[in-house]
């Protein structure tokens, strides 16, 4: 399977998840608009490196979900935020608001808090999952203080292709898509539709529901439902050899359950919550259009909205609820870049960023407006050095604020990535960046159900990184990749106590830049052909992060350690089989104000795919085989022993 990636060479963890290493500037099926770091034809510079996950291999370990996916990657793990029944990914230790996600280089992260439940976004439409960390592009815009994620749509190569998905799977798991595409050469139409219905999820064997009363006591997580439904649609057209534009639009319809609170904690109150509706709608433009032979210029435009709603139920038996509570975010934007090859050895990019956050909670209505101006070079020092500077400039203004008064604060980004090639295969690297993300409306304005004092002068916290590398072919038929990472995180948002009779007492909470961190740790990777029939791949990641502020207070939500390996076993023409181990340990969540560390676990899990003939496939495969118990969060058992079925049809 060939790795696809629009980058010079390929990706080191594409590399670690035992893909082959060749790689083109645009890949078939990759909506090359769709990215942001992508090197130019009039210099030999190397884009800032990404992960990057390709279609092949999200289908080959079933992850439907983005969630599922990232996961799979070095430096990448999830975490539930069990209360809201919602996956968060964090990068290196960094959480989903300060590594935002993208569409096809479009904001995807709800503007009230900036968070996205990434269990919530299907891939059954993607091409692939880029991640950026330490070096990411300062093209991508703001707030990208860890990295950013942004999932790559497809790009039609035939005048007509297709695929179709069918599949069952434990807990009465139900799932549907269809792509549809064509290239007519001077224009291309691509359609993706994606069903995703599940009724529950097995609970895993030994599992106890520690409340006093009891909410989980059968084979089956209650109130773990979830439909999630997408609609996809881009209009490309293509009327030369240089220049695309292109029109997309996403619809996502969602509702789900929230699974009761099983742990020990005295101070947790089980929550009978559901969101009857999950809702986004995403329009955009992207263009790119060159200008005599040493100008590109690229357009994105955007309007993108979001609301869900939640019901608050008074009991188990989810008869009664309070009024439902209604969020409606909008955010709509749009980018400039302008990308110059006149000066030899050298890729010049210029950008602008301008970006509107409007949320409305029953009426109090809120307003931000971002701007951001960026200055990137990517320069050939010599056949073997390589340099990539960056810049940025930003502000963020608040126009609109229910009750409390307005804010503005402004930030500045650099980045600096030095690379030299041993050979043409293997690389070292070191990347020292400065990166910032701006507070969010909920960060500033909520009162936190009246026990909080509300902040408009919050600053933006900003992080320091170093990261040392390298990357390529240690020997014959291995693949792999050693970083060394260090970042710095200043003025981090925290929530402290100050005296104040706002809250009905003599204290009130606030959040406040008062946080020092540091996140510290090594990832491995390594992939190995074994012979013609077996491939093997490993990733390994160890992440240590401090609380400098305050030792005692220990930081929540990642592990120390992390492992993800899997083996391909290519039977014949006709049959393969898969298998994987996930294992972690070291990680800590809050608990009854303390903290607990949460068992260390490993699954294990194997499929096998039958291919009849070409272009149909059958899959069979179950997770977590020996139907272990564990938690990404106290009191949230994730699923015990799943199977799922497959059918897969390419045209």
């Amino acid at each position: 399977m060939a790795a696809r990636v629009s980058m010079k060479r390929a990706s080191p963890v594409l590399l670690a998840l035992g893909l082959s290493a060749g790689a083109v500037y645009a890949a078939d099926g990759v909506f090359e608009l769709g990215t942001v770091t992508v090197t130019g034809t009039r210099t030999q510079a190397q884009p800032a490196d990404e992960a990057v996950l390709g279609q092949e291999e999200i289908a080959r370990r079933n992850a439907d979900t983005v969630a599922d996916a990232v996961r799979l990657l070095p430096g990448v793990s999830l975490s539930r935020v069990g209360a809201r029944n919602e996956e968060m990914v964090y990068v290196r230790g960094f959480d989903s608001r300060q590594v935002p996600v993208y569409v096809d280089g479009i904001p995807l992260y709800v503007p009230y808090d900036g968070y996205v439940d990434f269990g919530r976004f299907t891939t059954f439409d993607l091409a692939e999952i880029r991640v950026a960390k330490a070096d990411a592009s300062l093209l991508y815009g703001p707030n990208t203080l860890g990295g950013a994620i942004n999932l790559v749509t497809r790009k039609p190569v035939k005048r007509f292709e297709g695929d179709a998905l069918l599949g069952l799977g434990a807990g009465q798991m139900r799932k549907a898509a269809v792509n549809l595409g064509g290239n007519q050469g001077s224009w291309y139409y691509q359609i993706g539709a994606s069903y995703l219905d599940a009724d529950s999820f097995p609970l895993p064997k030994g599992f106890t529901d520690y409340k006093k009363a009891p909410t989980d006591t059968g084979s089956d997580r209650e109130n773990a439902s979830r439909t999630d439904k997408r609609l996809s649609f881009k209009l490309g057209l293509t009327p030369n050899a240089t220049d695309e534009y292109a029109l997309g639009y996403v619809r996502q319809e969602g509702r789900k359950g929230n699974p009761v609170y099983t742990g020990a904690s005295t101070s947790t109150k089980p929550r009978y919550w559901r969101w009857p509706y999950w809702d986004k709608d995403s329009i955009y433009f992207l263009s790119s259009t060159r200008i005599g032979t040493n100008n590109v210029l690229k357009t994105r435009l955007y309007h993108d909205s979001y609301k869900n709603g939640l019901d608050m139920y008074t009991n188990a038996g989810y008869t009664a609820h309070d009024p439902t509570s209604a969020y409606k975010d909008t955010s709509k934007g749009g980018a400039i870049e302008w990308a110059n090859y006149s000066l030899d050895r050298h890729e010049l990019r210029f950008a602008a960023h301008y970006k509107v956050d409007e949320h409305d909670d029953a009426g109090k209505y809120y307003r931000d407006v971002t701007t951001s101006l960026v200055a990137e070079d990517r320069i050939v020092l010599t056949d073997r050095w390589h340099l990539t500077v960056g810049i940025s400039r930003e502000k963020r203004d608040a126009r609109d604020v229910a009750v409390w008064p307005r804010g503005s604060t402004n930030a500045t980004n650099g980045l600096l990535r030095l690379g030299y090639a041993l050979t043409p295969q293997n690389e070292v690297y070191a990347v020292l960046s400065h990166k910032t993300r701006f507070p969010t409306i909920k960060d500033r304005y909520s009162a936190r159900m009246g026990r909080a004092l509300p902040n408009p002068d919050l600053q933006p916290e900003t992080a320091n990184h170093l990261e040392l590398g390298v990357t390529g072919q240690p020997w014959v038929g291995a693949k792999g990749q050693a970083a060394l990472f260090h970042s710095r995180v200043n003025d981090q948002i925290q929530t402290v106590v100050v005296p104040s009779t706002a809250c009905g007492g003599t204290v009130c909470d606030q959040a406040q830049n008062v946080g020092r961190t540091r996140n510290l740790g090594l990832e491995l990777s390594l992939a190995q052909q074994l012979s013609t029939q077996w491939n093997a791949s490993a990733s390994y990641t160890y992440l240590n992060r401090t609380n400098l502020s305050n030792r005692s207070v220990t930081l929540v939500e990642t592990p120390r350690h992390r492992l993800f390996a899997a083996v391909q076993w290519q039977a014949n023409a006709q049959w393969a089989v898969d298998a994987t181990l996930e294992a972690e340990r070291g990680r800590h969540v809050n608990f009854d104000g303390a903290y607990r560390q949460l068992g260390g676990f490993a699954t294990t899990g194997v499929k096998a795919t039958y291919t009849p003939v070409r272009d149909v496939s059958l899959e069979l495969g179950v997770n977590n085989l020996a139907d272990k118990w564990y938690e990404l969060a106290d009191g949230y058992p994730m699923p015990g022993r799943y199977w799922y079925v497959n059918a897969r049809y390419r045209f």
